[in-house]
């Protein structure tokens, strides 16, 4: 079949602000007089409107939710850059007389302050929502103090995997107002509703402590209310996301306009290395597969030419992965690329019925979660249920390989997913490891165990005094924080880190034959990427790859920190207005 070809919005380098955003405060300014007859911006189409609750007499809103600018190494930026799924799903679940505008600060990493303060001035809003990941937190910090300067009667609430695993590091930034945690949707929406019923100048204790899942600041610090209960999804009330609300184009995978669904959330094992069960506990909820293909068309009505399917574990369920692969069929979405988390032992298990029918569906990469290929390493990270290869109720080896052979016979690219530097690692292990990789992945998506918050592993780390690093900025996957028994953090990533580039190397006639032009333009800058720090005399062996490796640590360094001080409000002294300095 024909793939749709559109043009990917935004330059190659990074977002573009949409016209919605630039004509964002006229329009606002226009349906303040009008906000009791429901006058929405930004908001999905159809019958939505009619079914959302408006409080009477409640005033709109102005909603500006940000994901954070700093990125995972593994891929070069301009190859693939993801929309944040989460803030489009919690844009989409709010009460529809609220402006929502989503930024995808990913999409701005070279502009960012100035992004941030134009988003502010254009958008005015009455409450920022920040979604962070734990080595994102210094620049969430940053960027909550630069927005409280910006605008000083702004709220601030930020949420996500690390504020709800770690929400003492939030509580002592003066500039947040509220965490929320866990799943967003139904808080957020609490959350305005109270503010918008208490006025503009009180935070409403009554109604903020009836609000489960969130934790918000009085006088005398943070109340942190109950948890909100998970959401069964198959008989809930979430609407679509809403993405028309983004305000910055430039979503890419390998020059292929991206989006991301979710068919699914949860899962029901207990990896020691996993924050999701830590979040939210080990269960598994799907959606309708109807609400699945609805969802898909939205994100194809919304320009999206690959969708990346973002379940936790969407292969706990075969029987339902085979029809939802049926129903995209059936539905003619199978012109769209599709990409996919999955497990080892299912493919492996269901490989010689399921992978033809994930190829006709339109899948093409799909990330193994093989991660490790030693029963040791395996059962320190609790992961060897998962990767195991059984016939007649027994264990008969490791079922990476199989799963594997079955996605490369129906022509899907392997994505392997690998975990090196655990406890007892030795270098032959790390080796053993790197090998496999080699041999049998077309992308290697190798990290380091991290002390995420909460996690078994990290337990287990601390108890054997591993973790040699304690920024958090700096637990990012590819960051080395923690020693093994045998080897330096410092050697453990050089290890990964030198092979790691040259697998890479090997994926580009792939990527090539994925979109021939887009490889052409951007060949040298992704080489770039992958080669940080090499030199001529490095290429040609008269210079140390340790050398190397220092030079590509040392701009990991630079590019982490260039966000943080990005995002620092400047003093207000050295700020000038007409060259005059302003207060």
């Amino acid at each position: 079949m024909t793939r749709r070809r559109r043009d990917t919005p935004g330059p190659a380098a990074g977002g573009t602000t949409s016209a919605r955003a630039r004509t964002w405060k006229r329009s606002a300014q226009g349906a303040r007089g009008c906000c009791s007859r429901g006058a929405i911006l930004c908001a999905t189409p159809g019958a939505r409107e009619a079914s959302v609750r408006q409080a009477p007499g409640a005033d709109a809103m102005n909603v500006l939710l940000l994901s954070m600018p700093d990125s995972f190494e593994h891929m070069p930026p301009m190859a693939i850059r993801m929309p944040n799924g989460a803030l489009a799903s919690l844009a989409g679940n709010v009460d529809s007389h609220h402006r929502v505008a989503i930024a995808d600060l990913i999409l701005v990493q070279s502009s960012l302050r100035s992004t941030i303060e134009r988003l502010v001035r254009e958008i005015e809003p009455d409450i920022v929502g920040l979604s962070v990941m734990t080595f994102q937190r210094a620049t969430a910090l940053a960027i909550a103090k630069l927005l409280r300067a910006l605008r000083p009667s702004v709220r601030i609430a930020v949420g996500g995997y690390d504020p709800s695993l770690a929400p003492a590091a939030y509580e002592g930034c003066r500039a947040i107002d509220f965490i929320v945690r866990g799943e967003g949707e139904q808080t957020l929406s609490d959350l305005l509703r109270a503010l918008e019923t208490a006025g503009a100048t009180a935070h409403a204790p009554r109604q903020l402590a009836a609000i489960a899942g969130l934790s918000y600041r009085l006088s005398g610090g943070f109340v942190r209310n109950a948890d909100r209960p998970i959401m069964p999804l198959a008989s809930s009330a979430l609407r679509l996301p809403n993405r028309r609300a983004r305000v910055l184009g430039g979503y890419t995978l390998l020059g292929r306009t991206v989006d991301v669904v979710e068919t699914s959330r949860g899962c029901t094992f207990d990896c020691s290395f996993c924050s999701i069960i830590e979040m939210r506990g080990r269960n598994f909820h799907p959606y309708p597969i109807d609400r699945v293909l609805a969802d898909i068309a939205d994100a194809r009505a919304n320009g999206a030419e690959a969708i990346f399917l973002v379940d936790d574990n969407i292969t706990l369920d075969i029987v339902r992965f085979e029809a939802l692969c049926q129903a995209i069929v059936d539905a003619g979405f199978d012109d769209m690329d599709y990409i996919v988390q999955a497990m080892t032992a299912p493919i492996a298990r269901h490989g010689a019925r399921l992978a033809p029918l994930m190829k006709r569906a339109g899948f093409r990469y799909v990330f193994l979660g093989i991660e490790n290929v030693l029963d040791e390493d395996l059962r320190f990270l609790r992961a060897r249920a998962k990767n195991a290869q059984r016939e007649h109720g027994r264990t008969i080896g490791n079922a990476s390989i199989e799963a594997i052979r079955h996605l490369h016979e129906h022509g899907m690219y392997v994505v392997g997913g690998l975990i090196v530097g655990n406890p007892d690692d030795t270098r032959s292990s790390i080796d053993a490891n790197l090998e496999f990789a080699r041999r049998y992945v077309d992308w290697p998506y190798i990290q380091h165990p991290t002390p995420y918050p909460g996690t078994p592993m990290t337990r287990d780390f601390r108890d054997r005094g591993l973790i040699v690093d304690d920024d958090v900025s700096h637990y990012d996957g590819t960051t080395a924080v923690v020693r093994s028994e045998h080897l330096t953090a410092e050697d453990i990533e050089f290890l990964r880190w030198r092979a790691e580039r040259w697998m890479k190397l090997r994926h580009l006639p792939a990527a090539l034959g994925h979109n021939p032009l887009f490889i052409l333009r951007n060949a040298f800058a992704m080489m770039a990427h992958t080669f940080a720090g090499t030199s001529l005399r490095s290429m040609i062996g008269l210079e140390d790859d340790r050398a190397v490796f220092a030079r590509y640590r040392e701009r990991r360094r630079q590019e982490r920190e260039s966000y943080t001080s990005d995002a620092e409000p400047e003093r207000a002294h050295l700020r000038l207005s007409q060259g005059r300095v302003r207060a």
